[in-house]
């Protein structure tokens, strides 16, 4: 189990260009398997990958399920199990996949989070002051903004991917596919002083070096994004929201200005144009809402239960 491991690592490293944080969770995932299936086996011997069946996968997770993991996430470790056995299966080192009968569990259809337009506004405005980090913050939340790029992509961006001149920056996706997306004028006199705040050093000024630089001159992660995020948006009325919610907005403000769906599909780099029409089911939620207050004929009127009626 442990070289079968192993090796879908490694595939997923070399061949599929997949993010550290994709490794680490199907890792985590394998793993968690195999020491379910080490603690339900009767003997000792070592755990062969090729007679794990179906049901040893479904009894494991219905343990998660009893220990109350979300639907969410037995979906994403399911998933995680398939791409596994079909790697092996591919490789030939077995010779049936136990996970093909198996169906993924119901999730409920939640539409994403999206911003209005005045908190999306507000939040750009809260890291305030001259310090490097305030402008960091700042200039990270508007590049978030006005390109519409995952959290890993930006804290992907190089020096040498901006073009100031045209008003674009090249962001490496899913599968290190590379794309180039309009940033805004905001966004890159935000990112301008910010990169004036620093102290110029050959190391930082390298064309290879990262855009957004964390306390130590190193590269951002993910996760330190999102804290960010968090803590800013939290002083929104709506409350805080994570770095995605800013993909999602950027989304739907174009959809709402009149972009076409196609156009939105390139910028925010979907293989599918399905994955992109959910936002036009979030620009109707919005829509809806709007009607719903505004047109007077919108809602049937209560009948009134005043007492100045007489009967006659």
């Amino acid at each position: 189990m442990e070289d079968a491991i192993k090796a879908f690592v490694m595939y997923l490293q070399v061949e599929r260009y997949a993010s550290p944080e994709t490794i680490r969770n199907y890792r985590s995932d394998l793993q968690q398997l195999a020491t379910f299936l080490r603690k339900t086996k009767r003997d000792s011997s070592p755990l062969r990958i090729d007679r794990i069946t179906s049901d040893d996968i479904r009894a494991h997770l219905h343990s998660l399920d009893r220990q109350g993991e979300k639907a969410t996430s037995l979906a994403r470790k399911l998933a995680s199990l398939r791409s596994f056995f079909r790697f092996l299966l591919r490789e030939e080192l077995v010779k049936t996949n136990p996970t093909e009968t198996l169906r993924s569990p119901r999730l409920p259809k939640r539409l994403p989070r999206v911003l209005t337009k005045d908190d999306a506004a507000a939040l750009m405005t809260f890291p305030s002051g001259p310090s490097p980090l305030s402008l960091r913050d700042r200039a990270l939340l508007e590049t978030m903004y006005s390109t519409g790029a995952r959290v890993s992509e930006v804290v992907g961006i190089n020096l040498q991917d901006l073009d100031e001149a045209d008003g674009i920056v090249s962001v490496r996706g899913k599968g290190r596919k590379e794309r180039v997306v309009p940033i805004g004028d905001v966004a890159l006199q935000a990112i301008r002083e910010y990169r004036k705040s620093l102290k110029p050093t050959p190391r930082i000024q390298h064309p290879s070096s990262p855009m957004f630089l964390n306390h130590r001159g190193g590269r951002l992660t993910t996760r330190s994004v999102a804290k960010m995020v968090a803590r800013y948006s939290s002083r929104l009325v709506s409350g805080g929201v994570s770095p995605h919610a800013l993909r999602h907005s950027y989304a739907t403000h174009l959809l709402d200005e009149g972009a076409d769906l196609r156009s939105i599909q390139e910028l925010l780099g979907h293989a599918s144009l399905s994955t992109t029409q959910k936002y036009t089911h979030v620009a109707m939620d919005q829509l809806l809402a709007v009607y719903d207050r505004a047109h007077p004929r919108a809602r049937i009127p209560r009948p009134s239960h005043g007492k100045d009626h007489k009967s006659s």
